[in-house]
């Protein structure tokens, strides 16, 4: 399966690039790094574990070939919450013996109180919490309102040059304000972001493959894949206690209501719904690397297994989802699910 906008015309929804350890990694936009398809991080990742769990699971991890971490500081705007979870990461890398040069680290630059919140100021903080002087990858976030582009990525230009980190994307950015970043950039000869960090799901994937995004796509912008399963919805915690992301469009309670026909999809593919949404995000080329978080072990391993679902059943699968597909622009109206091809005795 082809698509619409994706950074490379010759890849289908079965290849999954080379590969370190078990995992394999793609290129994430036409000028950033090679990554692992997958990575790990969210809110409260890595304070909802013991110590000893989060240095097993980091360590299990980049043994696999997984080495991105989405680590942030979350004391801002909507994220004003006194987590200590990049305090955790710093301190369960260390005890997992890991030096700097094993991982990748994305951090988060926040826009709800910039400039006087500025980049410097908070990557000092940010990186001083975790335990190390450099980031290699960061996600400028979101934003209400309008925004002052230019002046963003000269900022961004600014702590690059100063080695702070080497590229740099965008978290739920609307696809013209990308295209002026992109464009001031290549005016300037600064560096342009490089991928769109998207909420995207079997559910919610309106905005990624809609007509916004797909020019960028198609010119090399590279995406990860964020909030793939809803919060936990899609993986059966219809209601979770924690905080969990926004929910654009009101649509939260229809997928809700989809999850016993994920549920059902996922069994007949022999798989946990957790891992048909992951290995849904990855049928689609343009995404270079899902993330998601755990919070114990053995939740990051079922995950794993997403891949090997996806080396049975790649071009299966998101024909079996299009009924969950919950803001499609116009839902399908003669398709009927059908039970996945057997592909083994």
């Amino acid at each position: 399966m082809l698509f619409p906008g994706s950074s490379d015309a010759s890849r289908d929804s079965t290849d999954l690039g080379g590969s370190v350890g078990s995992v394999p990694r793609r290129r994430l936009g036409a000028h950033g790094p090679e990554v692992p398809v997958l990575a790990l991080g969210s809110w409260n990742t890595w304070d909802r574990m013991s110590m000893s769990d989060a240095a097993a699971l980091i360590r299990d991890a980049v043994d696999h070939g997984v080495e991105l971490f989405d680590v942030a500081h979350y004391n801002m705007g909507p994220h004003a919450e006194n987590a200590r979870t990049d305090i955790v990461f710093g301190q369960a890398v260390r005890a997992a013996g890991l030096a700097r040069e094993d991982y990748l680290l994305c951090g988060k630059l926040w826009l709800w109180e910039y400039p006087r919140a500025g980049f410097a100021e908070q990557l000092d903080v940010s990186l001083t919490r975790i335990g190390t002087d450099r980031a290699d990858l960061v996600v400028v976030g979101d934003f209400f309102g309008e925004l002052d582009v230019p002046a963003v990525v000269t900022d961004v230009a600014e702590q690059i040059a100063a080695g702070r980190f080497t590229a740099w994307g965008v978290n739920n950015w609307p696809a013209e304000d990308i295209l002026r970043a992109q464009e001031f950039a290549a005016a300037e000869g600064l560096t342009a972001p490089t991928f769109a960090q998207l909420k995207y799901s079997l559910a919610r994937r309106a905005v990624p493959e809609g007509e916004s995004f797909a020019q960028l796509f198609a010119d090399g912008l590279g995406m990860q894949a964020s909030d793939v399963m809803e919060g936990g919805i899609l993986a059966g915690n219809l209601y979770p206690q924690r905080k969990i992301g926004a929910d654009p469009d009101n649509i939260r309670d229809r997928i809700r209501d989809s999850y016993p026909l994920v549920a059902r999809i996922a069994a007949e593919f022999d798989a946990t719904p957790a891992q048909l949404a992951i290995a849904f995000c990855l049928t689609n080329p343009t995404v270079a690397n899902v993330l998601f978080g755990a919070s114990r072990p053995s939740q990051w391993r079922d995950n794993l297994a997403a891949l090997d679902l996806l080396s049975r059943h790649a071009n299966d699968i998101r024909t079996a989802v299009a009924e969950a597909w919950v803001d499609a622009p116009q839902q399908p109206t003669n398709h009927q699910h059908q039970p996945p091809t057997p592909t083994g005795p």
